[in-house]
């Protein structure tokens, strides 16, 4: 197994050509935070950072190919996941992981909608994986979009207590109107933490939450608790999104 002084940390995730998000944006991350990015592509997209117009899948065995190349070879104990094109897919990666290590720990970043309204997730298949998809990641990075999807019917309250049952929940505040920029990491083992914002000058940023979860994977390798990660991983993607007032970040200041 292939090691070196910086750790391994493995991105499934889409490509986008203007690098604001998906396995780009989390290698840039992994990378500026002292890791080794590694990525697996699961999507080709047509997009920069103002519009969306189309995405095309990679074949998922091309995917659980490079997926065992990479198990091979590298000691992979932290993985972020992004875009892919249904859950019986990510169930089946998730497993492949969890059968090459138990402990490691696999973070879900559920984008499920472009922000200019392209699904990337049918609501019925969603709803028949999302359970047991849930139980075997260690956390799930939704923002206030993107938890309406999680079980219909319920409210908020109940949709975030039926994922802490489940696994671990740091809800993104981007999207939320009575307190924007306010994330809360609600832990399976009923603590609460509230990450108010730590600045006032950033502004909005294409592929923000891919960088967030990227740095949660980038702080919880390092051997951070949970809640430490949460809070240092805020603080990046805050310094991200104040770098520049266009809606691509810099990573390198």
């Amino acid at each position: 197994m292939y090691t070196t002084k910086r750790p391994f940390v493995l991105s499934i995730a889409g490509f986008d050509p203007s690098a604001g998000a998906g396995f780009l944006a989390d290698v840039k991350t992994l990378e500026t935070l002292g890791c080794y990015g590694l990525a697996i592509n699961t999507a080709n997209t047509i997009q920069h950072d103002v519009t969306f117009q189309a995405c095309h899948w990679i074949p998922k065995d091309l995917i659980f190919q490079q997926l065992e190349m990479l198990l091979d070879r590298f000691s992979v104990k932290v993985v972020k996941i992004g875009i892919i094109e249904n859950l019986s897919i990510l169930n089946k990666v998730i497993d492949k992981l969890l059968n090459r290590n138990k402990n490691i720990r696999v973070i879900w970043d559920p984008v499920l909608k472009s922000t200019s309204g392209y699904a990337f997730q049918g609501p019925q298949e969603f709803q028949e994986h999302l359970d047991e998809v849930l139980e075997k990641v260690f956390l799930v990075t939704p923002n206030f979009e993107e938890i309406k999807m999680f079980y219909p019917g319920f409210d908020l309250e109940e949709k975030i207590g039926a994922i802490r049952m489940k696994t671990n929940l740091y809800l993104k505040g981007r999207h939320r109107t009575e307190a924007p920029g306010l994330d809360e990491l609600f832990t399976t083992g009923g603590n609460y933490f509230s990450l108010a914002p730590g600045r006032n000058d950033c502004t909005e940023k294409h592929g923000s939450g891919c960088i967030v979860s990227s740095a949660l994977a980038a702080y919880l390798v390092f051997g951070f608790s949970l809640p430490e990660a949460a809070e240092k991983a805020k603080s990046y993607t805050e310094r991200v999104l104040a770098s520049n007032t266009t809606l691509l970040g810099y990573h390198h200041l």
